[in-house]
């Protein structure tokens, strides 16, 4: 039974979740006056003070946990409702029966605890008794980030059924755990992290949109109506290169504002790999062969939080 849940947690979603954490924390220890050469491997990931260690950890626990609810519910939602029968790629729980819908809400309810109480931890370590207001600006946040996960399918108004999946998807992804994650280190905002964050949400966003296009199809008969759905593969499919290419121009916008060396466009690396899966999607005729791309965009993505976080060196 505990390996049904670890398939329903979907594991491979979980770089792509993570990745905005290590953009933002990145970013808040290279931008604010710095000295990264200074630094050993460890605290080159943001921790080289005792508070920030646990920032970092607790933000990375805290993201995992609000990716796993999301796919737990998503399990849930879609098996109840019917809309994983006969679905390409991996098995959902629910849909086989391999977990059933009660054991599954059950499952959605300890992950939303056991997230909590990691976020209240984070946050208390972040904001102390300092500074209560961003306290509950953030707890504010969290409680929403567990609404977004369980609503885009779970409910007769799930958002994810209606098209605004890519919308929650760049908001919480993107901006969301960017400039989150910068705000929890800083207690301040610095505007040109939107310009990486908009990366991280678009590049996101065309994970689920890959997704998307995969279930087209089987979406469009149990009347899912995902933004693909409304816009047909043929669209969907330009949709795709503009949020490539978009994360490319965002990231590009924000090295030359503050250009010092050309290892700040060492992220360039992640996005051979990306333009490949451009061809791809571009010359795709079968819908199922888009699964693997899933994998070949989210871990991009990840290997661009990073490669972009040491360019900033």
């Amino acid at each position: 039974m505990f390996k049904n849940y670890i398939k329903a947690a979907r594991l491979r979603t979980l770089p792509l979740s993570v990745s905005g954490i290590i953009v933002g924390c990145f970013l808040a220890n290279f931008i604010n006056d710095m000295h990264p050469a200074n630094y050993n491997l460890l605290e080159l990931f943001c921790i080289h003070r005792e508070e920030n260690y646990w920032i970092f950890v607790l933000a990375i626990l805290t993201t995992i946990g609000f990716q796993v609810l999301s796919n737990f519910a998503n399990d849930y939602g879609d098996g109840i409702k019917g809309s994983d029968k006969n679905r390409e790629g991996e098995e959902r729980m629910v849909a086989s029966g391999a977990i059933s819908p009660k054991q599954m809400k059950s499952a959605m309810i300890i992950t939303t605890i056991f997230t909590l109480i990691i976020a209240i931890l984070l946050i208390y370590v972040a904001f102390g008794k300092e500074n209560f207001g961003y306290s509950i600006l953030f707890f504010g946040l969290g409680i929403a980030s567990i609404a977004a996960a369980i609503k885009y399918t779970v409910g007769n108004s799930a958002y994810g059924y209606s098209g605004f999946g890519d919308v929650f998807v760049f908001l919480f992804f993107g901006l969301l755990s960017v400039v989150g994650s910068y705000f929890l280190y800083t207690k301040s905002i610095n505007f040109k992290i939107f310009l990486p964050a908009i990366s991280i949400g678009l590049l996101s966003t065309a994970v689920l949109n890959l997704n998307n296009l995969r279930d087209r199809e089987q979406d469009k008969k149990n009347h899912k109506n995902t933004l693909v759905v409304k816009l047909g593969a043929g669209k969907a499919k330009k949709y795709h290169y503009f949020l490539i290419f978009g994360a490319l121009l965002a990231s590009l916008i924000f090295v030359f504002l503050d250009f010092k060396s050309p290892l700040q466009l060492l992220f360039l690396v992640a996005f051979i790999p990306l333009i490949k899966n451009v061809i791809t999607v571009a010359q795709n005729k079968i819908p199922s062969e888009l699964d693997k791309e899933l994998k070949k965009v989210a871990l991009s993505t990840f290997l661009f939080a990073i490669l972009f976080g040491i360019g900033q060196l």
